[in-house]
């Protein structure tokens, strides 16, 4: 294949989202940095995601979620007895739409190279920081950093990430290999519990970073720059069906809109009202250019 715009490394998540009140469970393709992918992919973006999944019966509806979009999979389901199963997390929503996690997965990630030179790299979440497979993704990070624009969104889930002064390292090592980050201010303060979400994104743009941009719910989002830029966008009230995937759709729309050249005024806007349209329905469901169009009033990078 050609070289993609963007190139994401992580892991694909079956999510099991189970609302408590009798109903059926209903499983939706996920996993954050697939969740990107899979964004990206809405918004026109090519983009070929590096992950791990298994030949069975979530790794089908995974793979057929994501290349219906037009995401390319860089390696292929495995099979087998004995072999990995495709992760999967169970999603209980609280009264307000809010998702909490329960988690089976692994992350092996051999050492792997890429088939071109990615124009973006994008990691995060679970697969950038859990052992074995971690090495390998910081291992491409570090090798494409300076050729290629790097991003990456911790998308903390505090059961996997093992001791907290341990993990702070980890993410800040991660946050040290790339250009924009991403965090919620969730993340922000399992992280920093002493610090405000602008203090902890100074810190990090005091690793390396050139953007550091925080979202906060209804609250909006801001972002930081290293030569002292501040943003914000406001968030518009909805009707939430539920928050999973707001966040990666808050990433691939504001990648999206810098790789078009967008402000960073701009393309905060167009990543909240990606978000926003997101929660507005079930699932990781991010929104297409047509549909993120409309809700900028007509404004949507190409």
């Amino acid at each position: 294949m050609s070289s993609p715009n963007f190139v994401v490394i992580g892991e694909c998540v079956a999510d099991v989202v189970r609302t408590g009140d009798g109903a059926p469970d209903t499983v939706h393709p996920g996993g954050s940095p697939a969740n990107v992918a899979y964004g990206l992919a809405r918004l026109g973006e090519p983009v070929a995601l590096l992950t791990e999944l298994a030949d069975d019966p979530y790794g089908r509806l995974i793979r057929a979620h994501l290349e219906s979009a037009g995401v390319a999979l860089l390696r292929e389901p495995s099979a087998g007895d004995g072999g990995p199963r495709t992760p999967s997390a169970v999603v209980r929503l609280d009264a307000e739409g809010r998702a909490h996690y329960a988690f089976d997965i692994g992350w092996t990630l051999p050492a792997v190279d890429l088939p071109f030179p990615p124009g973006h790299l994008h990691i995060g979440s679970i697969a950038a920081v859990t052992a074995p497979g971690a090495a390998a993704v910081l291992a491409l990070a570090e090798r494409w950093r300076g050729r290629a624009g790097v991003s990456y969104d911790p998308n903390v889930r505090p059961a996997l990430m093992g001791g907290h002064a341990e993990a702070v390292r980890r993410v800040e090592r991660c946050v040290a290999l790339s250009d924009l980050v991403k965090a919620s201010d969730e993340d922000l303060a399992w992280l920093y519990p002493d610090r405000t979400p602008e203090q902890a994104a100074r810190h990090w743009l005091g690793l390396g970073p050139a953007t550091v941009a925080v979202t906060r719910g209804p609250a909006g989002a801001f972002a930081l720059t290293a030569d002292g830029r501040r943003a914000e966008a406001p968030a518009r009230p909805v009707e939430v069906a539920d928050t999973v995937g707001a966040g990666d759709a808050f990433t691939a729309a504001l990648l999206h809109a810098r790789r078009a050249g967008a402000p960073l005024a701009t393309a905060l806007a167009h990543a909240t009202a990606a978000a926003t349209l997101t929660v507005t329905r079930p699932g990781a469901t991010p929104p297409d250019t047509a549909e993120l169009a409309a809700a900028l009033g007509g404004w949507c990078g190409g």
